[in-house]
């Protein structure tokens, strides 16, 4: 059964962070707020969690999956981005977009695309992420907690305690939300291609 634990949306309590910390530590998978809608992470080294957050959203190694950073050096060390890349992340984050680019030698195979070598990169504009990121010292793998058969992110942190009690370690309740989801934009090439228009401004790479 999993646990759900309340944290201010706006000013997180650290006990509350350190735990939560410490949960994905030892290799559970947690249901957390964005930006962008309630997410499944799990440490990026944990095989066992990562395979368990397939299962739940029924996905395999074609799916993009995403490291959550803290922030754009942490998302260098497993990224490839040249001086223009990064001055757009720079310019962008934190922040409602996904980057697709090219995954360092540092990214476990089974978490970048398989076909691409390629891995999503965010920094999130979310007190209770960014703390949480802060605690830990590394990137979160993620993927937005989207159920089988459904087109939307879950906003509910107690519907979603009612539909996934076992299949997850611990909920924190960031309260209901309603963003939209990211603007993802892909710069494994070189270029920038807009693969979906979310609430992020697409401005810049146009």
């Amino acid at each position: 059964m999993s646990r759900i634990t309340v944290i201010h949306p706006q000013d997180p309590q650290s006990r509350l962070i350190r735990q939560a910390a410490d949960v994905l530590r030892s290799g559970s998978v947690v249901v957390y707020p964005t930006d962008s809608g309630y997410a499944l992470g799990c440490a990026l080294e944990s095989k066992a969690a990562f395979e368990r957050i397939c299962r739940i959203r029924e996905v395999d190694k074609k799916h993009n999956f995403t490291l959550i950073c803290p922030g754009i050096a942490e998302a260098s060390r497993y990224a490839l981005m040249d001086n223009e890349q990064f001055r757009i992340l720079r310019s962008c984050t934190p922040g409602p977009y996904t980057f697709i680019l090219k995954a360092c030698k540092s990214v476990p195979h089974r978490v970048m695309q398989e076909r691409r070598k390629t891995i999503g990169i965010r920094i999130p504009d979310c007190p209770i992420c960014s703390a949480l990121l802060a605690e830990l010292q590394e990137p979160i793998m993620s993927t937005t907690l989207i159920l089988p058969g459904r087109e939307e992110a879950e906003s509910d942190p107690y519907q979603i305690k009612d539909e996934l009690d076992y299949a997850v370690d611990l909920i924190i309740d960031g309260g209901y939300l309603t963003g939209q989801p990211t603007t993802v934009v892909d710069m494994s090439d070189g270029g920038y291609e807009i693969v979906r228009l979310g609430s992020g401004d697409p401005a810049p790479f146009q």
